[in-house]
């Protein structure tokens, strides 16, 4: 559970109820007509630009934002090194018994077992970064496109409610309340776009580059696994992947080693 994502969630909602709540009344603040043409308004015009499919799977994707816990890189590092070893003293077959629990480094070192050569390794591991890093995108343009009709539709309803104004002006104490239902369509758009959409979209797109890395990370361990780098060598190589590491990868040190 991502609590960051969670505690943020939670307490944008409860500062705009609390002063909701300080201000008047909360019924004040309810319309049904508003939240409906808001919602649905911008429910329709993202399925209007996106596939059906993309528009449903986004809403799997965002479930990465308050459950995803992934691995340490130190932890994908050290887990690498193990095998590396293994693989050097029992040779590649070595590694059928041992259980990874990253699923993209099993399936990394279960190619390797199977016998396959580097470059095929390679290609389908490279293939497979590259779908996951695309799906994870189209959640993430998914939430910046909900996140850019909401306020729009809000807009939308408040022309509404003020022509609706407009056209009965015969009574003057009707009009307050009539333009506070107006403007309540604006203020559901920008809480669906400011307090919901965008920053899960934000916290995706932040999630989409750290997966990316690890699994950057887990093609370069496989790779050395199978060429045999001698698992010192490796992890320096790996540890540049970690945060706040500096310099560069060694990959000539590196092809020395395998050399």
């Amino acid at each position: 559970m991502d609590l960051a994502t969670l505690l943020g969630l939670l307490g944008v909602l409860l500062a705009i109820a609390v002063s909701i709540l300080i201000g008047g009344s909360a019924v004040t603040f309810f319309n049904p007509p508003s939240l409906v043409l808001v919602v649905a308004g911008t429910m329709a015009i993202t399925l209007m630009r996106f596939p059906l499919a993309h528009t449903l799977g986004a809403f799997g994707v965002a479930m990465k934002a308050f459950v995803h816990k992934p691995e340490r890189p130190s932890e994908l590092i050290a887990k690498s090194v193990e095998l590396a070893t293994i693989a050097r003293k029992e040779g590649l077959l070595g590694l059928e018994q041992i259980e990874v629990s990253n699923a993209f480094l099993r399936k990394g070192v279960q190619l390797v077992v199977d016998g396959h050569d580097a470059e095929l390794v390679e290609r389908m591991l490279s293939k497979d970064i590259d779908l996951t890093i695309e799906r994870n995108e189209e959640g993430i343009q998914i939430f910046r496109a909900i996140g850019d009709v909401a306020p729009a539709m809000g807009m939308i309803g408040t022309l509404i409610g003020l022509v609706q104004m407009m056209a009965n002006m015969d009574d003057p104490k009707a009009i307050g309340p009539a333009m506070a239902v107006a403007l309540l369509t604006t203020l559901y758009g920008a809480i669906i776009a400011q307090a919901i959409a965008l920053p899960i979209a934000d916290k995706l797109s932040h999630r989409n580059r750290e997966d990316a890395s690890h699994r950057s990370l887990i093609l370069e361990s496989v790779r050395a696994i199978q060429t045999g780098l001698n698992p010192r060598v490796m992890e320096e190589l790996l540890n540049s992947y970690l945060p706040g590491h500096k310099g560069q990868r060694p990959p000539e040190v590196a092809q020395e080693q395998v050399a």
